[in-house]
């Protein structure tokens, strides 16, 4: 992979907060989780959330005078991956309940409401930040989303 893929899916990842995910293995993982050995770790949004807004940070080139509104990008990740966790949890809940049709197509839809309603969020704390870049941050910023539009900003 290239570097500039690796840094689209990168941003991707830092962008969504948490929210980019796949809902079908959360469900596969909530559904067979009884058959999974001990060791598998759960499904855990917000694992790494404070790794991937330094991340941003450092590659958006983020100034100081930019730092306000980049914490406000930040906190809307952090609270987006809270929400992703905290219905990760509630998804896994009792092992021994059976995981019929209704209860995936319920998960599919609470998880693509909340990655929905979290989208929503990010923009309206990103989009003031945009407009304070610099066009080379701009256009690093355009990049990303470019090629990450296809896996997790488009949908």
């Amino acid at each position: 992979m290239t570097r500039r893929t690796l840094s689209a899916l990168a941003l991707a990842a830092v962008l969504a907060g948490g929210t980019a995910v796949a809902v079908g293995p959360l469900v596969a993982n909530a559904q067979t989780q009884q058959q999974q050995p001990a060791h598998r770790a759960a499904f855990e949004p917000g694992r790494h959330i404070e790794g991937r807004i330094a991340y941003l940070k450092t590659e958006l080139k983020i100034t100081d005078a930019q730092g306000p509104l980049f914490e406000k990008v930040a906190n809307v990740m952090r609270e987006n991956a809270k929400a992703m966790g905290d219905a990760a949890q509630s998804l896994r809940g009792d092992p021994n309940q059976p995981r019929t049709a209704i209860v995936r197509l319920e998960a599919r839809a609470k998880f693509g409401q909340l990655r929905a309603d979290g989208e929503t969020k990010m923009l309206a704390a990103f989009r003031p930040l945009y407009q304070a870049m610099s066009p080379d941050q701009q256009k690093a910023a355009d990049e990303m989303f470019e090629h990450h539009g296809h896996g997790h900003f488009g949908r």
